[in-house]
């Protein structure tokens, strides 16, 4: 007769084994654009802003993190990176103020240029205020990269640049959504500076 015990390994074990296989199955041409784009970025001294909501919100700040320090502290060039998803004061101000969708994109209008990066995460594609700032940013020439999971929602559609995880379990979707901005980062922290060669 099976223990609780082993009812909840046998859960642990299927959960990890279909996280993996979700993480084998990430298309990576799509995340090495990501790489082309940022290494543009920073070669030209453009700003890469990065946004998303609940948990993605924490993995937009963890990759600025990466960015901004970990990846810049042996280049030439520093990124100038800043999520939008850490001031908190502007941010519940707008949502008070104006409306919960606009707490990102009110902030690129203060500071995004043409040319600069817009690096969202949305589980299901469907954040309103990620949305709005991708909108807002494609019609101001600014690149947008969009990550999200199956099928994408309206941010596959949307964003200029996709890198989607082939499933629908948002858990598995942020696992993966964290496992490739660290792709990103210790790519950044890992391989030399062709200009500081």
């Amino acid at each position: 007769m099976k223990t609780e015990s082993d009812a909840v390994l046998n859960y642990l074990e299927a959960y990890r084994k279909e996280t993996l296989s979700v993480l084998e199955r990430i298309p990576l041409e799509g995340v090495a654009s990501l790489v082309g784009l940022l290494e543009e970025a920073n070669r030209e001294g453009r700003q890469v802003f990065l946004c998303g909501n609940g948990g993605s919100a924490a993995t937009a700040s963890h990759l600025a993190n990466d960015l901004g320090k970990g990846a810049s502290g042996h280049r030439k060039r520093r990124f100038r990176v800043l999520s939008l998803t850490d001031n908190v004061p502007w941010m519940t101000a707008v949502a008070n103020d104006l409306d919960y969708s606009q707490i990102f994109v009110e902030q690129l209008r203060n500071f995004a240029r043409p040319g600069d990066l817009l690096i969202c995460f949305s589980g299901s594609g469907e954040s309103e205020n990620v949305l709005e700032a991708v909108r807002w940013a494609n019609q101001k020439d600014v690149v947008t990269i969009g990550f999200c999971g199956a099928p994408g929602g309206r941010l596959a559609e949307t964003a200029r640049h996709v890198v989607r995880v082939e499933t629908g379990h948002m858990g598995r979707i942020e696992e993966s959504h964290f496992f490739l901005q660290h792709l990103v980062g210790y790519y950044f922290m890992e391989t030399p500076d062709p200009e500081s060669e």
